[in-house]
């Protein structure tokens, strides 16, 4: 036998049973490949694994629908003269005789400041009486009140005013620039209007969600949305509560990536692929790229779709399993859509897993250890 291979067997023949052993104990970042599919259902296990390709994108891209309802889109945009309840008025009365009803001696008009409309809609006016407001605009208001003074007073002027009041008010609060109660102007009358007039969003405006309260009825939309579709942008209402405040949703990254956390989402619609680069990209020397897994309790109805099954009940557990080596396996990742809660997991390349062991090994040697030594 040569010499040369005797001298050489036994050493190597040792570190290959040491590679060995240490790759049984050796820590890592969670489960590798063949340990994730030996817990599919194929295998007696509870999950079913999908690798991913362009039907299983399309039938998996869900994303939270927002939207107004009709009753805030088909309402009309108020006019600024229409007076509501809680408006407040300024009256002036002009009388052509020298002691008149309401002016007072050696004048001939009267000023009544701030009136406030009552909850039922109604204005009391000396010598008009109680007369409705809410509904008219300054001007049928002037004629009203006009008609009733003629019985008591010859020719009389009237001048109503419509001021700003707490009828004709919305709260802005959360993520924008100035929080407080704003009054619906001319300039103010839409969602979008209004906004602006508070300083706008301080906040990314992909994230940034803005709901409207309208007594029982709410309605929430993706602030950029007000202005990709116009028909969003709906008039205000007295009272209307607006909220905005940044989008809730997250996914967890595990595995071999950069950033092992729990991410909030950067954009209305996060893809596969740019969920991998928010957490920083793949680890060149440890990340293996045909291992990428996304785990999601997914709807029956959907699961159904991508199995091809109608027999399932209620939130099934999904693997999608995605390919970046595969000739179109970036489209596929940049097309697969991450939904609220999913988790994105990447595998450990073997080469990492052997690299450790070496390491492993050669790090137990002293520094005047060599391979030679390992012979005695």
């Amino acid at each position: 036998m040569n010499p040369v291979y005797v001298r050489w067997a036994k050493p190597v023949a040792l570190m290959a049973a040491l590679a060995l052993a240490a790759s049984c104990s050796l820590p890592k970042v969670g489960p590798n490949k063949r340990e994730i599919f030996a817990g599919s259902v194929q295998k007696e296990g509870d999950a079913f694994i999908v690798a991913v390709n362009d039907r299983v994108t399309r039938a998996t891209a869900v994303v939270p629908a927002l939207g107004f309802s009709a009753a805030f889109q088909n309402a009309g945009t108020l006019t600024s003269d229409t007076i509501r309840p809680g408006d407040v008025l300024g009256l002036t009365v002009w009388e052509n005789v020298d002691d008149g009803l309401l002016a007072g001696e050696g004048t001939n008009s009267t000023i009544l400041e701030e009136v406030q409309v009552d909850s039922a809609g109604f204005i009391f006016v000396p010598y008009a009486g109680r007369v409705r407001a809410s509904g008219n605009t300054p001007e049928q208001l002037r004629e009203t009140i006009t008609a009733r003074l003629e019985e008591q007073t010859p020719d009389p002027q009237v001048q109503v005013r419509r001021l700003a009041g707490d009828g004709s008010t919305v709260s802005l609060i959360g993520a924008i620039g100035a929080q407080g109660v704003y009054p619906i102007e001319r300039p103010t009358r839409t969602l979008a209007t209004m906004l602006a007039q508070a300083g706008g969003v301080t906040i990314s405006p992909e994230i940034a969600q803005v709901t409207v309260i309208r007594a029982n009825q709410q309605g929430k939309v993706w602030f950029q949305d007000l202005y990709d579709h116009p028909e969003l942008d709906i008039a205000l209402r007295g009272g209307d509560r607006i909220l905005v405040e940044e989008d809730t949703r997250s996914f967890t990254a595990l595995g071999s990536t950069n950033t092992q956390a729990r991410v909030p989402f950067e954009s209305q619609d996060l893809s596969a692929l740019e969920a991998i680069a928010q957490v920083g990209g793949l680890i060149s020397v440890a990340s293996d790229p045909t291992g990428v897994f996304i785990f999601r309790n997914e709807p029956a109805e959907i699961a159904g779709q991508v199995l091809g099954r109608s027999d399932l009940q209620g939130a099934q557990r999904m693997v999608y399993v995605l390919n970046l080596t595969e000739p179109n396996g970036l489209f596929t990742a940049r097309d697969f859509v991450i939904r609220d809660d999913d988790t994105l997991y990447v595998t450990e390349a073997p080469y990492a897993q052997w690299t450790k062991t070496i390491s492993l090994i050669s790090g137990g040697l002293t520094p005047f250890a060599n391979i030679a030594t390992l012979t005695q």
